[in-house]
């Protein structure tokens, strides 16, 4: 039975191989009709599910004294056309939502490129490409009705609507990408705490700034402040997701 399940696994995989390289080999002729000139890399991007819109194609170099970085967008076809690009060997892949990032490829100026684009093995996987915004979105924001809100502090805290509230949360963005990985995951090297406001409190009181990060929070109300953001990663552990956002528009 272990070899019979070798030998299907075996065919599978050079089955899916030879559907890959059928694919790559068929977009690289696509690619090669396009008119490209000597400053310019351009091609068309495909995966397993066919062409692929509205995905970021990423030209990076260091070859030039400091990085260099250039993105398009694909179009409805799939296609894309880095121009104006610099003398230089670079690294282009694909990135888009709903995929992966693909494995770089090295090329140079003047040359028609098929690129693979990687589709998501899960939505856990795809959603780690995400904007930083749409993880904050998963916030649970008090409702209008809970406002005018009382918070504890000397002397207490009237915060009068929830437009206030949701301004002081924003405050943490002059200085962070509030919902980008570090934010949302708390580093299990920080410690063992009993519960996730334990551990957030450490968190957000590391460092220098540390008693600066303290005064932001209590303006929403220092306990409130720790269980809003406990509950926040504690759901993003246990693997609640924000809403896949929308590709971009190419030309």
């Amino acid at each position: 039975m272990a070899f019979a399940l070798c030998g299907i696994f075996t065919a599978t995989a050079i089955a899916w191989t030879a559907d890959r390289a059928r694919s790559v080999s068929a977009a690289q002729k696509e690619a090669d009709r396009l008119s490209i000139e000597t400053d310019e890399i351009s091609g068309v991007v495909t995966s397993s599910s066919g062409p692929e819109a509205g995905v970021w194609v990423i030209a990076e170099t260091a070859d030039l004294g400091s990085k260099f970085r250039k993105i398009v967008v694909t179009n409805e076809r799939g296609q894309y056309l880095l121009p104006d690009l610099p003398k230089a060997n670079y690294k282009v892949w694909v990135r888009g939502y709903g995929l992966v990032d693909s494995d770089a490829v090295t090329a140079s100026p003047g040359r028609a490129l098929a690129l693979h684009a990687v589709v998501a093995p899960n939505p856990r996987a795809a959603a780690q490409y995400y904007p930083a915004s749409y993880w904050v979105s998963l916030l649970n924001v008090p409702p209008k009705s809970a406002f005018p809100m009382t918070v504890a502090g000397n002397p207490p805290l009237v915060i009068p609507t929830q437009a206030e509230w949701i301004y002081n949360v924003k405050n943490c963005w002059g200085c962070h990408q509030l919902g980008n990985k570090p934010t949302r995951e708390i580093p299990a090297s920080l410690g063992n705490f009993q519960n996730s406001a334990q551990a957030w409190e450490r968190f957000i009181s590391s460092g220098q700034v540390g008693p600066h990060m303290i005064r932001m929070l209590n303006a929403v109300g220092h306990e409130q402040g720790l269980a809003l953001f406990a509950d926040w990663v504690d759901r993003i552990a246990a693997g609640e997701l924000p809403p896949a956002p929308p590709r971009p528009q190419g030309t």
